[in-house]
């Protein structure tokens, strides 16, 4: 039993470590990539193409309002910009919605609201239902916890414009609502990593990059030319991108345009949302490795494109690591004969390191106080390991083949510290299997605290409490947040 645990922690280790080993790789390239080029700007006396912007909607009250006023605000000619509001609400959305749009076409904008009443293909049944009846030739789209800046179009459509091999466009998030709690900071911090590093080097190392669902412009013509949108997986903008970028289209990434957005309030929101993306992904890389694979890309975008579409399946393997330990701890003083084992295993600390360079790259490329942003890294790397249940069950639903409704992120237009949204719609009241799991691993590793202090292990006492923290914090987080949404 000894041997079989050391031999389970040891397959886990090694191969999160060849992702660490993947995150000093992205570093090499983020050193070694040339600068992003100047801008393109629009000329002067340059023609404005139609554009048509989506805003895909499903019972967004409290939002609704906001995302229309920003893009009727984006700085385009009214000739040239069409607006679809691809509404499939069953709340009063619906009718707020349909005043907002009269209100703005009597101002001479050319809006109008698209209603589905079966919600077909989900997100992507409403992006296709729109496209088969826009006039634009390129296709922005902002989901409902956007707010677009006026100077979108003019700072994106000229890389359209300037080659015809471009096919979509992604701009940067920035957040609306960084600072409401240390929830949406380490959020904050996730998503810059993302952006900041990841999408940055990828595209400018001429890997494959990802359409992020929001904040970003496509071709129509490459949208169409790819397939269309498809609802087989949950994260219908990750399948587009590869579809299209195997089929010979260029994407570019502006890592200095930006689009503010609203990020999850509350923890149960956080934790749906990053189910639909951590199952989605590994649908994803089920449809698509093969046929990268078998392409005829070269051999290094291949493997990037492996870790790129494969990088969820650490989750199960956090979690098992975590749960090892404990056990390990014991086994380690009980058989002195394994020593050896144990000092070979510190070689997989740089898992951790290369994350953590990744993260503070990725503040101090954009934030002047970079150095007291990255401080939250502990606080991330904690929730992460604690969200590895969510998402390990996100990872094997996914696997194995299961289908899930796409569960879209609750917004509650939280902006300000004053802001809150314990009294709106939306808010989850359920208690899953899930949180209360969280909190008995947490119990669990509090357990393993007390074993690290009777043999005396210090070195695995930061661990331990790093695992009863994040998993603690996550676990409570959801039962409080689930008791505080007011009935």
């Amino acid at each position: 039993m000894e041997l079989l645990i050391l031999g389970l922690y040891f397959v886990c280790l090694t191969v999160l470590c060849v992702f660490g080993l993947h995150g000093l790789l992205l570093i090499y390239f983020y050193h070694k990539s040339p600068e992003e080029s100047q801008a393109i700007e629009m000329s002067e006396g340059a023609s404005f193409p139609v554009v048509t912007v989506q805003i895909p909607l499903y019972n967004e009250v409290y939002v609704a309002e906001r995302i229309i006023e920003a893009v009727s605000n984006i700085d385009w000619p009214k000739e040239s910009l069409e607006i679809q509001v691809l509404d499939d609400s069953t709340d009063e959305t619906k009718e707020l919605v349909a005043a907002t749009v009269e209100e703005y076409a009597k101002r001479g904008f050319n809006i109008k609201q698209i209603h589905r009443v079966d919600r077909a293909g989900f997100k992507a049944g409403a992006l296709k239902g729109g496209l088969e009846c826009c006039q634009g030739e390129y296709v922005a789209i902002f989901d409902a916890d956007f707010v677009p800046k006026a100077e979108f179009l003019k700072k994106t459509i000229p890389y359209l414009e300037s080659d015809a091999k471009v096919g979509m466009v992604q701009t940067r998030w920035e957040h609306i609502n960084e600072d409401y709690s240390y929830l949406t900071r380490a959020q904050a911090l996730a998503l810059d990593g993302h952006f900041v590093v990841e999408q940055q080097v990828r595209n400018k190392a001429g890997f494959f990059i990802n359409f992020n669902g929001t904040a970003g412009v496509w071709r129509k013509e490459c949208i169409e030319d790819a397939g269309n949108w498809q609802s087989d997986t949950l994260t219908e903008d990750l399948d587009l991108s590869y579809r299209a970028q195997m089929k010979g289209w260029k994407f570019k990434y502006l890592n200095n345009v930006t689009s503010p957005a609203e990020l999850p309030a509350e923890i149960n929101a956080l934790k749906s949302q990053q189910f639909r993306w951590t199952k989605g992904a590994i649908e994803t890389a089920r449809k698509h490795l093969p046929a990268v694979w078998k392409s005829k890309v070269p051999l290094i975008h291949k493997i990037e494109s492996t870790f790129h579409l494969g990088s969820n399946i650490v989750f199960p393997l956090i979690l098992l690591v975590a749960i090892l330990n404990v056990p390990l701890v014991v086994i380690k003083n009980e058989f002195a004969e394994l020593n050896d084992f144990f000092m070979f295993m510190s070689v997989f600390v740089v898992a951790t390191i290369s994350t953590f360079l990744m993260y503070m790259y990725s503040q101090r490329d954009v934030y002047p106080d970079w150095q007291r942003r990255i401080l939250l890294f502990p606080l991330f790397l904690a929730g992460s390991m604690g969200l590895s249940v969510n998402n390990t069950k996100a990872v094997l639903e996914g696997l194995v083949g299961i289908k899930s409704a796409f569960i879209r992120t609750p917004k509650y237009k939280v902006e300000k510290a004053q802001d809150s949204w314990k009294s709106k719609k939306y808010a989850g009241r359920k208690i899953g299997i899930v949180s209360v799991f969280e909190v008995a691993l947490a119990l669990y590793f509090l357990v393993g605290v007390g074993a690290s202090l009777h043999y005396m292990e210090i070195a695995a006492i930061p661990f331990q409490l790093m695992f009863f923290f994040g998993f603690g914090v996550v676990g409570y987080l959801s039962l409080k947040h689930a008791f505080q949404v007011q009935q």
